[in-house]
């Protein structure tokens, strides 16, 4: 469990996550490559693209004919948060400065109240060119600001529902100054002493607030991860480890790591965009097939669809489907939709199921009540792109989209021995 606790606090935001990635499959023998100058690709040789330094598609090349298909393991590498927007310096009296910030995804906005919160992200710097600039990576490890909550005796029914502002309340404070101060650029002024870079090469940044604190244990026995960010990072830890640990397949393998995932996936590097296709038919025209090839092999192919599911929860057992129900440490979750919110049949359940049992692995199913709406994933975006095979799943867990999350340790051990499998079946 260490090796998942350091992965989850070098992650705290999508860029970093792709860092992390890449570090892993690099140290695995992976290459990095680029697309339109891939060179020839070798079976059983590893190799990965990113996009936008938010995504990441790594992939294994079979033996086989590139029409004999993929095997793909798709997650998403960000996590609803809270984005800093431009000239966010907000001054208040005593010389209290606050950042102007905007809020990215779903998150539960109450949990994110009273913890020490930092920044994270990139940063773009004046390059040789107007067209390329310098990117660098941004993560600094020290708790650096705060969202203070009113106290309760300036609001005496905050226990029987506070509604909250996103843009009154959820402002975070960055420390006050006292004395003289050049008030201008003072968030750059702190990201450039940080960087060791001049403020005046700071073009723009994308940074996001993330919880400090460190992910950790805990339960009697150590059963339960704490941390934010684990929907959908603990699927992008299985994967990468699946990837590294599993055989060269007659298939090609496939792990790929969108992008936006909280916000529709809209987006160059989102599971609605063509980048998994273009790769895709670029690994099959190097191989030798030719453009109808990649019919064939989208027809050979399944998808895992790979995001984290919800664990009956104790205190509200009433809000769970009554005979589908997933319980902490119950093992990987197959998910279902009537209305195809998810992309799993009665087909692609019995593949993961039988994956799952040669893996040893137990599983689980989720519905949702029928009169509770859920939400959706990757699968039933990416099957707009490649229509192939797939199934929705993923590792149940508490307090989706908390500020701090829970699962349970031993489901990451499932999903790293179904998806392993996954990869080495034929």
């Amino acid at each position: 469990m260490k090796e998942l606790l350091n992965m989850l606090d070098a992650s705290p935001v999508n860029f970093l996550a792709v860092k992390y990635a890449e570090d892993f499959l690099s140290s695995a023998g992976f290459e990095k490559v680029e697309m339109g100058a891939m060179p020839k690709l070798q079976p059983g040789k590893g190799y990965y693209i990113t996009k936008n330094g938010s995504a990441l598609f790594a992939f294994r090349v079979g033996s086989g004919a590139p029409t004999d298909g993929f095997k793909l393991i798709c997650a998403h590498t960000d996590s609803p948060c809270f984005r800093v927007k431009p000239a966010p310096e907000m001054w208040s009296e005593g010389g209290m400065v606050r950042l102007n910030t905007e809020v990215y995804g779903g998150p539960i906005l109450y949990t994110w109240f009273d913890r020490p919160l930092s920044l994270a992200g990139r940063v773009i710097l004046r390059g040789g060119s107007p067209l390329r600039p310098v990117v660098r990576l941004l993560h600094i490890k020290r708790p650096l600001l705060i969202i203070p909550h009113l106290a309760i005796h300036f609001n005496r029914e905050v226990n029987e529902g506070n509604k909250i502002n996103r843009q009154k309340d959820m402002m975070p404070v960055l420390g006050y100054v006292k004395g003289a101060l050049e008030k201008e650029n003072f968030l750059l002024r702190v990201v450039a002493e940080e960087l060791g870079v001049a403020v005046g090469d700071i073009l723009d940044f994308d940074l996001s607030l993330y919880e400090a604190t460190p992910a950790c244990l805990c339960g009697v026995n150590n059963e339960f991860v704490s941390c934010g960010r684990q929907d959908d990072l603990l699927m992008c830890y299985a994967g990468l480890k699946a990837m590294a640990a599993s055989a060269p397949s007659r298939m090609t393998q496939v792990l790929a790591l969108f992008d936006n995932e909280e916000t529709g996936n809209m987006t160059k590097q989102g599971s609605a965009s063509p980048v998994l296709r273009n790769l895709l038919d670029a690994i099959v025209m190097n191989l030798g097939g030719c453009a109808d090839d990649l019919y064939a092999a989208v027809e050979n192919s399944f998808m895992v669809s790979a995001d984290m599911a919800h664990a009956l929860h104790p205190n509200y057992s009433d809000k769970h489907d009554p005979t589908n129900h997933p319980v902490m440490g119950g093992g990987p979750v197959i998910k279902y939709n009537a209305n195809q919110k998810y992309v799993t049949d009665a087909e692609s359940a019995a593949v993961f199921a039988e994956v799952c049992r040669a893996a040893g692995v137990p599983f689980q199913y989720f519905v949702n009540r029928s009169d509770i709406a859920g939400g959706s994933t990757l699968g039933n975006t990416l099957t707009t792109q490649l229509p192939m095979r797939g199934v929705d799943m993923g590792n149940p867990m508490w307090g989706m989209h908390s500020a701090r999350e829970t699962s349970a340790a031993e489901d990451t051990l499932h999903a790293i021995k179904a998806f392993t499998a996954f990869y080495d079946a034929e």
